[in-house]
């Protein structure tokens, strides 16, 4: 995405990195909200540079974001906030390059470790992986539409766009589709976005995290299955009091309560000790952390 023309440059920089099959574009009335306080930036579409080819535990991606940053920061160091995908690339770059940055926001990207990383390396070697959710989902993806309002009606109708923002669901049908030949097709490629999936990092419970002087914080939301899955033991040990909850809020929360989500991301910035610039009123009334029962540990 190109820098907006009212960025200001005594605003900390904040480069946004998407979710697995969800372009930049489809987050815009989010990056709108964080525009407020921040100048922000986003890489439109990760995995699809033949230069950065998807891998076990996504190393050219990785690659890929870190020259975006290279390319966008210069010497600045940039807040980095990522959505799922993102997120797990941003807690790699936070091992691999934490000079480039000055903190780290995950949202719903779990740190996959222990007992669950060592069964998801066992099911990539043996390729069961590739045979359950959410890669073949991912391989089954409708990719063409007659049009437009087609596309809007596909996806009001799936039960996990239910609880979308419309304004959010509007963007991700125009962001995440091309007109081509007459019809809309899909941006993301289904099988790019299936090997992104079937390549998940079982390595990050290695990376010495709790070492690395960049602040992480997390926001999940609190009716994610994601979060159930990968259970959430690791990443509380890895952010400590640096977490937030969205109330009623699926791994996809960012799409369904945008404003909630803007809101955490700023409250954690702040208690990180990322400066909003003078003169700006913030993004509202801090949302404040909630217990939630660790159960899936």
């Amino acid at each position: 995405m190109k820098r907006h023309p009212d960025t200001d440059p005594q605003r900390e920089l904040l480069v946004f990195a998407h979710a697995n099959g969800f372009p930049a574009g489809s987050y815009r009335v989010l990056l709108d909200l964080l525009r407020e306080d921040y100048e922000v930036l986003a890489p439109d579409m990760l995995g699809h540079c033949p230069r950065f080819p998807v891998s076990d535990c996504w190393p050219q991606l990785l690659q890929e974001l870190r020259e975006f940053v290279q390319q966008h920061a210069g010497q600045r160091r940039v807040v980095l906030v990522g959505h799922s995908l993102g997120g797990l690339l941003g807690l790699m770059l936070a091992a691999s390059d934490p000079q480039r940055l000055r903190a780290v926001v995950l949202l719903d990207s779990p740190l996959v470790a222990g007992w669950r990383a060592a069964l998801l390396w066992a099911a990539k070697r043996t390729g069961t992986v590739r045979r359950f959710a959410p890669v073949q989902p991912a391989l089954r993806r409708r990719e063409r539409w007659p049009d437009l309002d087609a596309v809007r009606e596909h996806f009001r109708a799936k039960a996990p766009f239910a609880a979308w923002d419309p304004r959010m669901l509007d963007d991700y049908a125009s962001s995440g589709t091309l007109q081509h030949q007459g019809e809309r097709v899909l941006r993301f490629r289904r099988e790019v976005e299936a090997h992104i999936y079937a390549t998940l990092p079982h390595h990050l419970g290695r990376l010495g995290l709790r070492r690395s002087p960049v602040p992480i914080g997390f926001v999940g939301g609190t009716e994610s299955q994601e979060l159930a899955m990968a259970g959430m033991r690791a990443t509380r040990r890895l952010v400590g009091r640096r977490l937030r909850w969205i109330p009623g809020g699926s791994h996809l929360f960012p799409f369904e309560q945008p404003q909630a989500a803007a809101r955490a991301i700023g409250e954690l910035l702040r208690d990180m000790g990322v400066p909003v610039a003078a003169g700006d009123a913030g993004s509202g009334l801090p949302i404040m952390p909630i217990s939630r029962s660790d159960t899936a540990s």
